[in-house]
């Protein structure tokens, strides 16, 4: 007997998906997941709570959705919707900062619910540990191609520039968050992925004087 395949969803159902999704994107993104309450999320659409309950389940479940559909909107563009690799990669990095200039909700939302999900029992935790995860994995894999090319063996400086290049990007999405004025994201995300790829490929004896042990006080 063939196996019979779940239903799809009617277009009607998806594009409403969609738009629950963006409400709660604006609504996490402004209020945090703990204090972003689904009435106002419902209010924006014209549903009950009951209604975007329907469609997701739980709270829980739809800040987990709200999560994919920003990460999807980063591959929506490649083909088979999975970020490229070697120094593609971090070109792809650059495009996705200076993208983000232009969806200062999505980058809001992430921002937000990426520092909530270090607390307790957070419903997001296990996402953002398994994204992070991710991304250093393909990062590294990224390193491993263009370092081969280039004839460098450094596995250490890999870790730790994949790992840098995470935490630049997300720091200054805050910056530009906070002020957006005054901080450039796409040029200054764009600068320090540059400096960082190049500290891995052509390394250098350190201008500060540091390495794996602190100097000592005084």
């Amino acid at each position: 007997m063939a196996t019979r395949r779940p239903p799809r969803a009617r277009p009607e159902t998806a594009a409403k998906r969609t738009e629950i999704l963006r409400a709660a994107t604006a609504t996490f993104g402004a209020k945090g997941y703990n204090n972003g309450p689904l009435t106002e999320i419902a209010d924006q659409v014209g549903m009950t709570h009951a209604g975007v309950l329907h469609h997701f389940g739980s709270k829980d479940q739809l800040l987990l959705e709200v999560l994919k559909y920003r990460d999807a909107t980063d591959v929506e563009h490649f083909e088979g919707q999975h970020i490229p690799d070697g120094i593609e990669l971090f070109r792809h990095l650059v495009r996705t900062a200076f993208v983000n200039e232009t969806r200062p909700g999505i980058v809001q939302a992430y921002a937000v619910l990426s520092a909530e999900s270090v607390t307790d029992d957070h419903p997001g935790r296990s996402y953002f540990q398994e994204r992070y995860r991710t991304l250093r994995a393909e990062i590294t894999a990224a390193f491993a191609h263009v370092c081969a090319e280039h004839g460098v063996d450094d596995p250490d400086g890999v870790r730790r520039a994949g790992a840098a290049i995470l935490a630049v990007m997300d720091g200054l999405q805050v910056q530009w968050l906070l002020d957006p004025d005054d901080i450039e994201l796409g040029s200054a995300s764009a600068f320090a992925i540059e400096a960082l790829v190049a500290a891995v490929l052509h390394p250098a004896p350190s201008v500060l004087g540091a390495d794996d042990t602190p100097a000592a006080a005084g």
